[in-house]
């Protein structure tokens, strides 16, 4: 197997030489160059074709958004983010996924070998998919394909529980941009750095028809609601509040590596709502949510997880099927169908779906 091609683009030279360290490393991976800024990135993936690249943000002469775009017109390839978790970088980094930017990460770290991992395995993943054709760009393909019903006029008393993390993202965009305006309640966990979170849920909230806003303690669940759970820090938890629910954020140990994890949030709406409830499992590495995903199938409510073909990993997905938490498996593109498919959304006179 030939190894994946990447050009590391990033004006600080200390930075490039870490990246390049962290990936070299890798039997599978040849950095086969590195430029200081844009300017200089155009020649080289010219002449070098790499079939990765790994993009700051910030950087002279041309920023690396402005970067992207010219790439994805011109000569698209899987472009990985490499931003420093600022709140600007953040903004900019969730604009760079919306422009077809393959994944978002933060910038390694010679204390951290975790952070090299986490490059390493999302450099093989975008050689794959770009190898494998799903898209000349790495998106994952068919978001325009008409999935959701109409509005219903009545939405039933339940919830909507997802859990996401590596290619997660833009799946969410692709699934969101299609929920009506009144739909139930709706808790997601993306695995996402701290000051990722709440730039990611701006993003939302500006393309999506439903509110999206980054989740906070004990505030109410009302329908046309999406909660992001924060990124870095706390859990989030579906609780009983009164006559109705709300989210709940606590400290805690870390659970199938994560803080948030998605096994928390599907293990509290399993507890808070049992059969009233979807649980979705998207793209993702590792096993966190497939604990939580067999507890919601277990008390009664309706379970899907991203098929094999469309998600940038197959992890999280996987372990969950494997382990029965997962009753229907699905292609992005008709993830949100499905889900208003098993009668989260009830119309007048229609009967829900269960096949």
């Amino acid at each position: 197997m030939k190894p994946v091609r990447v050009l590391i683009i990033d004006d600080s030279p200390t930075m490039r030489k870490i990246i390049g360290f962290a990936l070299d490393g890798h039997p599978e991976i040849e950095v086969v160059g590195e430029a200081p800024d844009p300017t200089a990135a155009f020649r080289m993936v010219d002449t070098l074709d790499p079939d990765v690249i790994t993009l700051d943000i910030e950087m002279p002469k041309m920023n690396g958004l402005d970067f992207l775009k010219r790439v994805m017109k011109h000569r698209p390839r899987p472009v990985i983010m490499v931003s420093s978790l600022t709140t600007a970088g953040a903004a900019a980094t969730i604009d760079a996924l919306a422009n077809g930017a393959f994944e978002c990460i933060g910038k390694p770290s010679l204390k951290d070998d975790k952070s090299f991992a986490e490059l390493t395995a999302l450099v093989l993943a975008a050689g794959a998919a770009r190898a494998s054709g799903r898209s000349e760009n790495g998106r994952t393909s068919g978001y325009t394909d008409a999935r959701t019903p109409q509005p219903a006029s009545r939405v039933s008393e339940r919830i909507i529980a997802i859990g996401a993390s590596t290619g997660g993202v833009e799946a969410l965009i692709g699934v969101l941009g299609d929920f009506p305006a009144d739909c139930p309640p709706t808790a997601i966990v993306q695995h996402m750095p701290a000051n990722f979170t709440r730039s990611f849920a701006e993003r939302l909230d500006r393309i999506c028809k439903p509110k999206v806003e980054e989740a906070v303690d004990r505030q109410p669940l009302r329908p046309g609601t999406i909660y992001i759970a924060p990124g870095g820090g706390t859990h989030l938890e579906i609780v009983r509040q009164g006559d109705g629910h709300a989210c709940r954020l606590r400290q805690g140990d870390t659970v199938s590596g994560h803080r948030p994890s998605v096994d928390v949030l599907m293990t509290s709406v399993a507890a808070s709502f049992g059969s009233d409830a979807v649980g979705v499992i998207l793209t993702g590495m590792g096993r966190d949510g497939a604990d939580g995903m067999v507890r919601l199938r277990k008390a009664g409510a309706r379970t899907i997880g991203q098929d094999e073909n469309s998600s940038l990993i197959y992890g999280m997905p996987r372990v969950a099927f494997e382990l029965g938490g997962v009753a229907r498996q699905v292609p992005l593109n008709r993830i949100t169908r499905e889900i208003f498919s098993v009668g989260v959304i009830i119309r007048e006179g229609a009967i829900p779906c269960h096949s």
